[in-house]
């Protein structure tokens, strides 16, 4: 189902690589609190249950892609089991550079390993990788479909995926009540909190004109994966796809 009931349907967005990651580099200093501000908490409870879903024995290598400031990435190797290497890709520098602060102050500099690269031509082998997560980034990729047939180039047979995105609740009243948040109040304590005037406007026009549950359950299919399936998760919120390659 299409997400642009959120924001009445907005003109195409200009996701040019460039654009997106200047925004991202601009409020990487705040990114992680206003996360956790904005979710309430929440994101930590998505990302452990998206790394859950990989069900990781200890042995896989892990391929985190628009992987930010790399708390998905740690989350993977600090997992019980967790994996075995994990390798963070994203175009955002400075988002970049604080993953890196955290992964040194994790000491996990022997097993997570950040690169710079884009989600449409991934700077990974062929079948190199067992498992593929990317947290709330997939929407802000310019070509969505090209971005999931790297995923799939990149996996080895039988690998997993693991995508989290924003969704939009169906509960009638709910689903007024979030449009509420997150047009009118996210925007304001992303910008005063931030310091940048167009990130937390971005937010919400990007999930709006976003495909997301069973539409994009479809595009994760057209892409080559088996076995995609949505979950929904805090009353619809946030959604959970899995898939394999086959």
């Amino acid at each position: 189902m299409s997400a642009d009931r959120l924001t009445g349907g907005a003109l195409p967005l200009d996701k040019a690589p460039s654009r997106i990651a200047g925004m991202f580099d601009a409020i990487a200093g705040r990114y992680d609190l206003l996360n956790t501000v904005l979710s309430a908490g929440l994101d930590r409870r998505w990302r452990a249950r998206a790394i859950a879903s990989l069900a990781l024995t200890g042995r896989e290598r892990v391929l985190d892609v628009c992987a930010g400031t790399a708390d998905v990435s740690l989350g993977a190797a600090a997992a019980t089991p967790g994996a075995a290497r994990v390798v963070g890709v994203d175009f955002a520098g400075a988002m970049l550079a604080k993953g890196h602060e955290k992964i040194v102050a994790a000491g996990q500099t022997s097993r997570v390993q950040l690169i710079r690269g884009d989600a449409m031509a991934l700077p990974i082998a062929a079948a190199s990788v067992d498992a593929v997560t990317i947290a709330f980034g997939i929407r802000n990729v310019q070509g969505t479909g090209e971005a999931l047939r790297e995923l799939v180039r990149v996996l080895r047979p039988g690998g997993r995926l693991a995508i989290l995105e924003f969704g939009l609740p169906q509960a009638p009243g709910l689903r007024q009540l979030y449009q509420w948040y997150f047009l009118q109040v996210l925007p304001r304590v992303g910008r005063m909190v931030s310091r940048h005037g167009g990130a937390y406007s971005y937010l919400p026009e990007s999930v709006g004109a976003f495909p997301w549950g069973q539409d994009f359950v479809r595009l994760l299919s057209d892409a080559g994966f088996a076995e995609a399936q949505s979950r929904p998760m805090t009353l619809g919120v946030v959604y959970l796809y899995t898939a394999r390659k086959p």
